[in-house]
C-alpha cells in the first residue's frame, strides 16, 4: 500500500509542484506589499491546494497520454513501470479535478462575500483549465511542439496571477514576476524537447525537429535572457531599489552560465539548472520584500 501511495504522488510530479506552492502565496504577497492578514492567509492556503491538485491532475493526465512514449523515454515512471494502472490513474485524475474545482469555487465565493472582485480568480482558472485540457485531449497542443510549450508556460506563469487574484490584488509587479516564470519555463520546455527528440519522433512536431537542436537551444537561451530582463525591471523601474538586485545574484549567475552547457548539448543539466534558477529567482523576490 505504501508503494502505491508513493507511486500516485510521483504521478503528480511533486518536484514541479514545489514551484506552484511558492508562486501562489508569492503572487498574493506582491499584490499586498508583503502583508497578509489571517483571513487572507486562509484564502491563499485554499488556493495553493487548488493549484497543487490542478497541476497534479494535469501531470497525471500527461503521463496517461504519454504511456507509450514514456515506456521508451522514461520507463521508471509510475505507469510504464506498472506501479499504477491506467484505470487507477484516470480515477485519481478525476478526484484531483473535483477537489481543485471545489477549492477555486470556495475562493471565488469568499471574495464575493467580502465585496471583492471575484471573477479574475475564476477566469484565470478557466483559461488555465482550457489550456490544460486542450494540451492533452484535443486539439492536443502538446503534439504541436512550440504551441504546446507556450501553453504549458502560460499555465505555470498564470499561477502568479492566480495567487494575486486570490486576494483581489493584481499589480504590475505581479506581471513582471509572471514574465520571469513564463520565459524561463518556456526555455526549459524547449530544452526538454531537445532531450526527448528521438522518443518524440513520429508523435510530436517539436521546435528542435523543425529548426534543429542547435537552433532550438539558441532560442532557449534568448528566452532565458528575456526572463532576465523581466527579473531586472522591478529593480530598475520599481517598486524595488536597484541595490536590492544583489539578492537575485544566485539566480542571475545560474541563468547566464547556461550558455556553455547549451553549446555542449547538455540538455539534462540545463533543464535542471533552469528549474533551480526559477526557484532562486522567486526566493530572491521574497527576500527583497522582507529585507
Amino acid at each position: 500500500m505504501a508503494v502505491d501511495v508513493r507511486a500516485f504522488i510521483e504521478l503528480m510530479r511533486p518536484k514541479n509542484m514545489v514551484l506552484a506552492a511558492i508562486t501562489v502565496p508569492l503572487g498574493a504577497l506582491f499584490g499586498l506589499n508583503a502583508t497578509l492578514n489571517s483571513e487572507q492567509i486562509t484564502s491563499v492556503a485554499v488556493q495553493i491546494l487548488a493549484v497543487l491538485t490542478f497541476m497534479g491532475a494535469g501531470n497525471a493526465m500527461n503521463d496517461i497520454k504519454d504511456a507509450a512514449i514514456d515506456a521508451q523515454a522514461h520507463p521508471n515512471r509510475p505507469i510504464p513501470s506498472q506501479r499504477v494502472s491506467i484505470q487507477s490513474a484516470q480515477k485519481f485524475v478525476a478526484g484531483l479535478w473535483i477537489f481543485s474545482l471545489a477549492a477555486m469555487a470556495y475562493g471565488s465565493f469568499e471574495l464575493a462575500q467580502n465585496n471583492a472582485t471575484w471573477w479574475p480568480l475564476t477566469v484565470i482558472y478557466i483559461c488555465a483549465a482550457a489550456m490544460m485540457l486542450t494540451y492533452d485531449l484535443g486539439p492536443t497542443t502538446k503534439n504541436k511542439g512550440l504551441l504546446g510549450n507556450i501553453c504549458i508556460s502560460l499555465m505555470v506563469a498564470a499561477v502568479i496571477l492566480y495567487g494575486a487574484a486570490s486576494v483581489d490584488e493584481i499589480s504590475l509587479l505581479v506581471f513582471y514576476v509572471a514574465g520571469v516564470v513564463f520565459f524561463t519555463n518556456l526555455a526549459r520546455e524547449i530544452i526538454k524537447d531537445c532531450q526527448d527528440i528521438l522518443a518524440d519522433e513520429g508523435v510530436r512536431h517539436t521546435l528542435p525537429m523543425k529548426v534543429g537542436l542547435e537552433n532550438a537551444r539558441m532560442v532557449a537561451y534568448i528566452l532565458i535572457m528575456a526572463g532576465l530582463v523581466c527579473l531586472y525591471v522591478p529593480y530598475w523601474r520599481g517598486p524595488f531599489s536597484f541595490g536590492q538586485l544583489i539578492l537575485q545574484t544566485p539566480a542571475i549567475l545560474v541563468l547566464i552560465s547556461l550558455n556553455g552547457p547549451l553549446y555542449k548539448g547538455e540538455d539534462v543539466q540545463v533543464s535542471a539548472r533552469i528549474r533551480v534558477a526559477m526557484l532562486l529567482g522567486l526566493l530572491g523576490f521574497i527576500l527583497t520584500m522582507y529585507l
